[in-house]
């Protein structure tokens, strides 16, 4: 693990007692934790995208008023469901993120969790096959994809006085608007399976490794998405991309420092869990809450944790910003560092080098 970040839900709504933490908070809050985690060194703050839901759903605009308010961290999404997305629109909205970031989005997708709605997509135009929607998804990445990467789109009118070039110049597929050069090295595909993320590898993809792997044959959570990610470094290797991919994971990870966090965690320890998610038996990672010195014990015999570049904090986001700086902060000073972390006062995150075989140096 070289960077860390946090992954939030955003979930908000009633508090109890009374209270009532609303969307506006819940993006305000936001916004104040990024600055917060800025100034702490922290190197990425993600966020979960739900329809339908009392959850983020329109990332965009919160991506950029934490790139305006900012200076080095990045920001970006865990995961950006693409069967509700207009693809061109996307490319358009994320370009335009990134260039105001000065390059710094980290832009996650995927087909997406699943709903509290059956076939949400279809309310937003879209139609599937599938009845999860996989072969949407892919569709709509396939021309997001493009549309980044600067291909022409759309053929354009040789009599119009406007786009890219003076009336009766001609023809000609023009490009989706702005351009942001390097942002396709900052996109990630969310992958729960060895398949998935095997194609995100080959796809030269960076690889936001899920919460949970949809397999279940005996061997602990860690284990399966540290092999997961080894055939996704593979694929890439042998497809020959160049540079070097990403590689995140996220844990639910409470270092107990003070009487308050033995109230909210101290009984959260647990093991890895098995059930059954769209279908398939699946393996869910465990929580981690314990001393910042059994926790880095903890984690470095997580081969997921120590394989991949990053780790992305799940944070309790109804708790407020004050206390989600406090764990921020206490794992950046009593855990990170024993664990190979390196704050974003450092430079940008960057994925390991591979050897010809995929494999980690």
């Amino acid at each position: 693990m070289q960077r860390f970040g946090t992954l939030s839900f955003g979930h908000y709504g009633p508090l109890g007692g009374g209270r009532e933490l609303t969307a506006g908070d819940s993006l305000h809050q936001a916004i104040d934790l990024a600055q917060g985690m800025d100034e702490l060194g922290a190197n990425g703050i993600f966020f979960r995208v739900h329809h339908f839901a009392r959850q983020q759903a329109s990332p965009m605009p919160l991506l950029a008023a934490i790139a305006a308010k900012t200076q080095r961290i990045e920001m970006g999404t865990g995961v950006i469901d693409m069967r509700y997305e207009n693809p061109l629109y996307l490319a358009e909205e994320a370009a335009a993120v990134d260039l105001i970031s000065d390059g710094r989005l980290a832009l996650g997708v995927s087909r997406g969790s699943p709903e509290t709605v059956v076939r949400g997509y279809e309310k937003f135009g879209y139609t599937a096959a599938d009845p999860r929607g996989a072969d949407l998804a892919r569709e709509h990445f396939d021309q997001f994809w493009r549309a980044i990467g600067g291909e022409g789109i759309a053929e354009r009118d040789p009599n119009s006085p406007f786009g890219g070039g003076p009336a009766g110049s001609g023809g000609g597929l023009q490009r989706i608007e702005p351009q942001s050069p390097g942002l396709r090295d900052r996109i990630w595909w969310g992958a729960g399976s060895r398949d998935t993320a095997e194609w995100a590898g080959r796809m030269g993809l960076n690889l936001m490794s899920s919460t949970l792997v949809t397999e279940a044959d005996g061997r602990p959570f860690d284990i399966l998405q540290a092999e997961q990610i080894d055939r996704f470094r593979t694929a890439w290797a042998e497809a020959g991309h160049p540079g070097t991919p990403r590689v995140s994971v996220s844990r639910s990870v409470f270092p107990i420092t003070t009487a308050e966090d033995e109230l909210y965690f101290g009984h959260s320890q647990e093991g890895d869990g098995i059930g059954y998610i769209d279908g398939f038996r699946s393996t869910f990672g465990k929580t981690y809450a314990a001393s910042p010195d059994v926790l880095v014990e903890q984690l470095q015999q997580d081969a997921a944790v120590m394989n991949a570049d990053t780790l992305m904090l799940t944070i309790p986001s109804q708790l407020g910003v004050a206390f989600n700086l406090h764990i921020v902060e206490e794992f950046a000073t009593h855990v990170a560092p024993a664990l190979g972390w390196k704050p974003n006062t450092e430079g940008p995150v960057e994925g390991y080098s591979l050897n010809e075989t995929g494999s980690a140096l």
